[in-house]
């Protein structure tokens, strides 16, 4: 059943959820938006997590994956493993150019500093994104963002507006000990790079291992940058609801 979207403004703003567990954020989430409730996963390291919660509840959630054709091999082995066990309502994205367009066009842009890894993300991540909202008519979002990732997301609220979509974050407070029983006690799968290293999943050519010399946001677009911009007000905003 469609529900009517909500949009926060000065006086109606969205609920506290910040002392509700995961669960109940998600049964919030399905009560209030219906329909134009969507998920994002990315296959990384902890994605099975939320998938596993998410579905749990609504089993039939559509699943956005952006498939920007620079994936592991592992990732799209994980992808694979994941939908056939969970059943995942799994709906793929790719950028309008292909990469070997996209290469013969501009060159290996995640090569050319941060103006070429913005161009990047707008091309791979963010304009197959903001099709997705549009075409599933998607008025929420939830997504598995936790602030003990990064300093960016350190602030972040379990709710927020961003542009026209509400984002919800289920596991924004979970800890990495956290994250490793929910796997353990549900025998669910960390991504298989996990045990080469790396604690952050992304394309081939911008993610490398932690090391001594590395802090974990320094593993993902060679330490240039951490958001790709999916999850910022400047990314998802060119659609219409």
């Amino acid at each position: 059943m469609q529900k009517t979207p909500i949009i926060q403004t000065q006086d109606t703003p969205f609920p506290d959820l910040e002392n509700s567990t995961a669960f109940a954020r998600i049964q919030w989430a399905k009560n209030t938006y219906g329909d134009s409730l969507v998920m994002s996963t990315s296959f990384g390291i902890q994605s099975a997590v939320l998938l596993h919660l998410a579905t749990q509840q609504i089993p039939n959630i559509k699943v956005i994956f952006i498939d920007t054709g620079y994936l592991f091999p592992e990732t799209y082995e994980l992808a694979e493993q994941l939908t056939e066990r969970l059943n995942l309502n799994l709906l793929t994205y790719r950028a309008t150019l292909s990469s070997e367009e996209q290469e013969s066009r501009y060159g290996k842009l995640w090569e050319q500093g941060e103006e070429g890894l913005d161009q990047y993300n707008k091309m791979n991540k963010i304009e197959p994104m903001n099709r997705a909202i549009t075409e599933l008519q998607a008025t929420a979002w939830i997504s598995g963002l936790r602030r003990q990732q990064s300093q960016s997301r350190r602030n972040l609220s379990v709710i927020h507006q961003q542009n026209k979509v509400a984002k919800i974050y289920p596991i924004i407070d979970w800890d990495d000990a956290t994250i490793y029983k929910y796997l353990t006690e549900n025998n669910l799968p960390y991504h298989p790079l996990w045990e080469k290293g790396y604690v952050s999943i992304g394309d081939w050519h911008s993610s490398s291992p932690l090391t001594g010399d590395k802090t974990a946001e320094e593993t993902r677009f060679n330490g240039i940058k951490r958001e790709c911009g999916l999850h910022l007000d400047s990314g998802v905003s060119d659609y219409q609801i």
